[in-house]
């Protein structure tokens, strides 16, 4: 019990947001971090429609690129790890910037416990879901949970997207994650009821610090204006 209590993260909602602004917000927050478990933050977030590719991106045209922006969705190449996947309303993104050192220094222990996390917040809405060979997690052969990640001496940035209530039909455009032959779902679809983000949030934050053995406090005012201070600058 006390070693769950030295390890903090600081959560914080930034409702729906563009994903240039979260990514600069990242970006800021992570080159803050420092060696302690005071610095450890959750990002939690709905996006306006994106789809992003991770660093295998070279299969994606500028064509290619334009015909998913006329879908009316916004298009970005990132440095996360993965293929292409679609973010937007109704789904939960969340990029943990963690430094790895205040919990286990190892990248793929960090994906096995998102895995966990999600596997975990399921089975609180009594659905059974399980890892593949592919990263993510899966109700039987789609996938629920998205994760693509990138840590740069041990800090991690990027993170997960849960679909909630999303609107699965922006998935039609693409190969989820570059697999072929699967498919996607959401919670929403699995309970045949609205599952919202503002439900889910809790219960994922619950699920978060039980695997990785963590408290939760919300991020104060003042380091949200220092953090977007720095960013405007």
């Amino acid at each position: 019990m006390t070693k769950r209590l030295e390890k903090i993260v600081k959560i914080w909602n930034l409702g729906k947001v563009d994903y240039a602004k979260a990514l600069k917000i990242q970006n800021v927050v992570a080159s803050c971090h420092g060696n302690t478990t005071s610095d450890n933050v959750l990002l939690c977030l709905e996006h306006l429609p994106v789809y992003t590719v991770g660093i295998r991106n070279l299969q994606y045209s500028h064509r290619e690129e334009v015909w998913l922006k006329e879908k009316g969705a916004d298009f970005y190449r990132t440095n996360r790890g993965g293929l292409i996947t679609f973010h937007g309303p109704g789904q939960l993104v969340v990029y943990p910037i963690l430094n790895l050192k205040c919990f286990t220094p190892s990248m793929r222990w960090y994906v096995c416990q998102i895995e966990r996390t999600v596997i975990n917040l399921c089975k609180k809405f009594n659905l059974e879901a399980e890892t593949s060979p592919h990263t993510g997690v899966w109700i039987k052969d789609n996938k629920v949970c998205a994760i693509g990640v990138h840590g740069s001496r041990f800090v991690t940035t990027h993170g997960l997207a849960i679909n909630c209530a999303t609107d699965l039909s922006w998935f039609d455009h693409i190969v989820p994650c570059g697999i072929e032959g699967k498919g996607v779902t959401s919670l929403s679809k699995e309970l045949n009821r609205e599952v919202s983000t503002s439900e889910v949030l809790p219960l994922f934050l619950d699920s978060f610090c039980d695997i990785f053995q963590c408290n939760r406090v919300p991020i104060s005012s003042t380091e949200v204006k220092c953090f977007l201070n720095k960013i405007q600058h």
